[in-house]
């Protein structure tokens, strides 16, 4: 997995995450990034973390999950 993603990277895959959440009419987890450009770091760990606790009982959603437990492991790159 990648372990270097900038702010703008993280920033891209939230949005990226968003717009399946959206997509596949979990309006729930799209609402938790709504927002994240620019947001502070620990507001984004928060969400992350409460998004990959609500799809921990949804293996049908792998790939959303996917993208979020790259993103967490970015997460330390954040400035």
């Amino acid at each position: 997995m990648v372990s270097n993603l900038d702010r703008k990277a993280i920033e891209g895959k939230l949005v990226e995450a968003r717009a399946f959440a959206q997509s596949s009419n979990l309006a729930e987890l799209a609402s938790m990034f709504s927002g994240v450009e620019g947001m502070p770091r620990a507001q984004i760990e928060t969400r992350v973390g409460n998004a990959l606790k609500w799809l921990a009982d949804k293996p049908q959603h792998q790939k959303i999950t996917a993208v979020l437990e790259l993103v967490e492991l970015n997460l330390k790159n954040l400035k």
